[in-house]
């Protein structure tokens, strides 16, 4: 039976995030949740010619201790956009499908959103989109913390200091610089976009049980 699953937001999620929407039944995307920092609700890791690189959106500190996804504020601080955008080419130029999909990117490194959620939001649809992948997304209307028998909570379990969760094995794809560091399993979904390009759905097919 498939599942119903709940994911936090995530900004450019990992491999294992958008196989759970490609195996699911339905998901909700948590927006009335705590924001927490250093998650994938504002980060993402790319294969540069060094290694893992993580690239964060700054955000705006909010007037209480505890803040909602769906209010945190997106900070222009650091020139992050400029920042990201020339990571991200660095990264991928070389790679199979980066010219075909950069200019179905770049519009997001130049305009501004003023809500995280929002921003995240905006990006998984594009990125499904693109994978030709077509999920039952719907954003929570509140926060739930008791879960039915076909539902699964993936908000905090797919976190860059957790493990892969069970039922998620990360298959080898080519990758530009795999000669130099190896494959690096379960990062951003562009890292698969931008190298696998159509047969990206093929790797999210096989990597969840």
């Amino acid at each position: 039976m498939k599942q119903t699953i709940y994911l936090s937001s995530a900004y450019l999620a990992p491999v294992e995030y958008y196989a759970r929407l490609y195996s699911c039944e339905k998901a909700f995307i948590e927006q009335h949740d705590n924001y927490v920092k250093q998650t994938y609700r504002n980060r993402c890791t790319i294969a540069s010619a060094d290694g893992p690189l993580t690239l964060s959106i700054p955000t705006e500190k909010p007037d209480t201790a505890k803040c909602p996804m769906k209010d945190i504020r997106i900070s222009d601080h650091g020139n992050w956009r400029h920042l990201h955008w020339t990571a991200i080419e660095s990264a991928y130029s070389s790679s199979p499908f980066f010219e075909y999909y950069k200019d179905d990117f770049a519009p997001f490194y130049e305009q501004k959103y003023p809500f995280l959620f929002d921003y995240n939001e905006a990006l998984c649809n594009l990125v499904c989109g693109l994978i030709d992948m077509h999920p039952n997304l719907s954003r929570t209307s509140e926060y739930k913390q008791s879960f039915l028998q076909n539902e699964c909570d993936f908000r905090e379990a797919i976190h860059p200091k957790k493990d892969s969760q069970a039922g998620f094995e990360a298959h080898p794809y080519y990758q530009v610089f795999e000669t130099r560091h190896g494959f690096l399993p379960n990062l951003s979904i562009i890292d698969l976009l931008f190298n696998m390009g159509p047969e990206s759905l093929l790797v999210l097919r096989d990597a969840v049980r």
